[in-house]
């Protein structure tokens, strides 16, 4: 075995050296590489990738610095079915999450791991989740033999060197053991040991379940660590508004997937909005703090995006359109005779003699897709056009409203705000949205996704919810909190919103209540604007339209309120009482006949 040499890179950290031994014992790699984050080791890398095959290399007068994978038609998307929450109980796990003994998982990991590098490069690679230095940040390290996972942990975190030196020599960091084995879906796992800070990932190379900082690092163990800090780890986007005055206020939003969060991340102001600026903080996950001053401050833990490339266009969002021409990483979409990238839903015709997603000749009209549905971009944050200036700020940025959304064609009003924290909570808590074709098989069906963290609550989703409500008392200085749908449909089936740039319309709103410039209509539920309120200059919609897209039904409203209780009853127990008891209230409003 050959190894770089821990001390040229630094390594303080005595836990650290001992760990990667003991990880490199067990998997008996040919050699070990501890990746430092220069540019100088990726250009290294990527050369080392195309080589390999792992990579192909894109016309680089078309898209310099951008590169094509291919991955594994078995493995191409998180498999929730054997993602495990590893806690010394199933009650701490919950319902939601699978469960298996820590013994019993560590025991069966290690016996795969045992050898699975032999003849590969073991990839050390230490990085941060947060801006370098902030008081909020956490480190991290991921052992893996995957190249592709270490160059794209070179995009999506700060990683390297600045990992080590802040980690000094401490011994608190996640402990992240990935190997993609020989991908095969029997032999496929990936385990959680939040009491551990302790991440194993086998038999995968997707980025869900590869790339250990995001979803369970960020936010399965990161939500564990809040509960127990005194914080929250969020799948939101964060987002700064800046008005024609110049003040700027930020919003985070939780959307399940294919609810438009990367657009509203990235969104581009509609010309009739003149002197509107929207920039991005972060379009996937949030941790959030109690500041000094009482407010609710966020950092984004990340360092690029990791976002789905079909649909994304220069219509839907042309800041991520921009962003996407240099130094980014595309898996499984469509390849084009020049060497070019294309998907479906790029608002672009597709070319003849395409590459599919397999390499394949692809026929336009065949019934195959180009792109896989769940195909990716790997990008830099500094590609962002729309950047924050305060994306790297140490202690983030303050959160003046939540927001919480999803796809629905009926029920759901455009936008509401809630009455209180505990409302707030409780909306956060039963937002559903509808399941589209690429996500099942079935469409149109509610599937329940509490703050969109079903998948990714590290711990029981009741104590989750118990942990939310604790919080209020410690904001002196709450954000408001609201609701919003962009797909409510009329009876034709037509969507009543335009939807993207136009949605900032409705952050408009939300703000312009912040600040008691708009009193709105109370309904049952919370208030709902005015028609008049909504700022529609430029914007040419039916006033009936609208009025359909605010409504607030009380019949749809009671069968949302019974599926709501279905969910409380599935959690169990755990449930808090504070919000049972506002179900039965708003339950017995809506038989009253309340609106």
């Amino acid at each position: 075995m050959t190894s770089d040499s821990p001390a040229n890179n630094n390594v303080a950290s005595r836990a650290l050296v001992e760990w990667v031994a003991e990880s490199a014992r067990l998997t008996q790699p040919a050699n070990i590489v501890w990746c430092n984050g220069s540019s100088a080791e990726r250009e290294r890398l990527l050369g080392e990738a195309v080589k390999s095959g792992v990579l192909i290399r894109l016309n680089q007068r078309k898209r310099p610095g951008c590169y094509l994978h291919r991955s594994n038609p078995n493995d191409v998307a998180r498999t929730e079915q054997v993602t495990f929450v590893c806690t010394p109980s199933a009650h701490e796990a919950g319902v939601t999450n699978n469960w298996m003994a820590p013994d019993e998982a560590y025991r069966k990991l290690q016996k795969m791991l045992e050898g699975s590098m032999r003849g590969r490069t073991m990839y050390v690679i230490p990085y941060v989740m947060g801006p370098v230095g902030s008081p909020y940040a956490k480190i991290g390290v991921e052992i893996t033999d995957s190249i592709y996972v270490a160059l794209s942990m070179g995009i999506m975190t700060r990683m390297g060197d600045s990992a080590l030196s802040m980690l000094g020599d401490s011994d608190h960091f996640n402990r992240g053991l990935h190997c993609t084995l020989d991908l095969n879906p029997e032999r496929r796992f990936i385990c959680h040991f939040p009491q551990d800070n302790t991440i194993w990932s086998v038999g995968s190379g997707y980025g869900g379940n590869a790339l250990l900082s995001k979803k369970c690092f960020a936010l399965r163990i990161a939500s564990w660590l809040g509960r127990n800090e005194g914080w929250l780890a969020e799948h939101m986007l964060i987002v700064g508004v800046r008005n024609p005055e110049g003040h700027t206020r930020y919003i985070a939003a939780a959307f399940p997937s294919a609810c438009g969060k990367t657009n509203l991340a990235m969104l581009l102001p509609p010309p009739a909005l003149r002197g509107w600026k929207v920039f991005t903080v972060g379009d996937d996950i949030a941790w959030l703090r109690v500041g000094p001053d009482g407010r609710l401050w966020a950092i984004n833990p990340e360092n690029g995006y990791f976002g789905v490339a079909p649909g994304t266009s220069a219509r839907s969002n042309p800041n991520a359109m921009r962003m996407l021409g240099h130094d980014s990483i595309f898996t499984n979409v469509g390849m084009t005779p020049d060497g070019d990238v294309w998907w479906e839903g790029m608002d672009v015709e597709p070319p003849s003699d395409l590459l599919d997603w397999h390499g394949r000749k692809w026929q336009a009209g065949g019934g195959e897709r180009a792109a896989h549905p769940n195909s990716r971009f790997t990008t830099p944050i500094t590609n962002n056009p729309v950047l924050s200036p305060h994306v790297e700020d140490p202690c983030g940025v303050p959160i003046s409203a939540i927001v919480f959304g999803g796809r629905r064609a009926t029920t759901a009003p455009l936008v509401l705000e809630a009455k209180d924290w505990l409302h707030g909570v409780f909306i956060g808590a039963t937002m559903g949205s509808e399941t589209t074709a690429a996500a099942a098989g079935k469409v149109g069906v509610v599937r329940r996704d509490p703050m969109a963290m079903l998948p990714f609550a590290g711990y029981n989703m009741g104590d989750y919810w118990r942990h939310w409500l604790a919080m209020e008392s410690r904001i002196t200085e709450p954000p408001r909190i609201f609701m919003v749908n962009w797909f409510r449909k009329a009876d034709n089936g037509a969507f009543l919103w335009p939807g993207y740039g136009e949605n900032l319309r409705v952050l408009k709103w939300m703000l312009d209540r912040i600040d008691g410039q708009v009193a709105g209509r109370p309904t049952f539920l919370g208030t709902v604007p005015e028609p008049a309120e909504i700022d529609l200059s430029g914007l040419e919609i039916a006033p009936e339209q609208l009025s359909h897209a605010l409504a607030v039904k009380t019949g749809e409203w009671k069968a949302e309120m019974a599926s709501a209780g279905e969910l409380f009853d599935r959690i169990g127990p755990s449930v808090p009482e504070e919000l049972r008891r506002l179900h039965r209230e708003l339950s017995s409003s809506l038989e009253s006949g309340a609106t």
